[in-house]
């Protein structure tokens, strides 16, 4: 017995769901700690390099790279806490924009693991933060 063709494609795509369509990328988040004696994250950074003529932002993103879905926008001067780093990009933490939160990466977290707040996360391009301490 004959399938028509549609009938194939759908009992095909019933059997391996895989071949519909593959999922965006999951959030890779940044990472924190993985020593008992050093601070859960080394530097602190600043926004720089930004064109105000231009959009005058950084977008933080969801995991390393310009393809990544946009989390948050940072300004010119912003401060950032450098915890994580691939390739070119680097997984920050910072306050919410006007706040004074301690984000809690500056004393000893012995496991390396997702940063899991009070601030937010995400990942910038390298070009556009300056270390200023660290």
């Amino acid at each position: 017995m004959k399938l028509p063709l549609s009938l194939l494609a759908i009992s095909v795509l019933m059997v391996c769901p895989l071949a519909v369509s593959a999922s965006p990328q999951g959030a890779q988040p940044v990472e924190v700690g993985g020593d008992a004696e050093l601070d859960a994250c080394a530097s602190l950074g600043r926004i720089v390099r930004l064109d105000p003529k231009g959009d005058n932002f950084l977008a933080v993103r969801d995991g390393p790279g310009s393809q990544r879905r946009e989390l948050d926008r940072l300004g010119p001067g912003a401060l950032v806490t450098i915890c994580d780093e691939r390739g070119a990009w680097l997984g920050i933490v910072y306050p919410a924009p006007g706040t004074r939160t301690d984000c809690g990466v500056s004393s000893p977290i012995e496991a390396r693991s997702p940063y899991d707040g009070p601030c937010r996360s995400g990942w910038v391009h390298g070009r556009f933060v300056d270390v200023v301490a660290g």
